[in-house]
């Protein structure tokens, strides 16, 4: 397994990780945010 295996793989999964966390995070904040105008309602 050449060296940038190594460096490759772990860095592509670190950037999925980060852009689940975003979207993830974006997500929850659009429901928490619906469900608090429900309750206004």
């Amino acid at each position: 397994m050449p060296v940038e295996h190594l460096i490759y793989i772990p860095g592509i999964l670190l950037v999925g990780a980060a852009i689940g966390y975003v979207l993830g995070a974006r997500a929850a904040r659009a429901e928490l945010e619906r469900r608090k105008r429900e309750r206004k309602k």
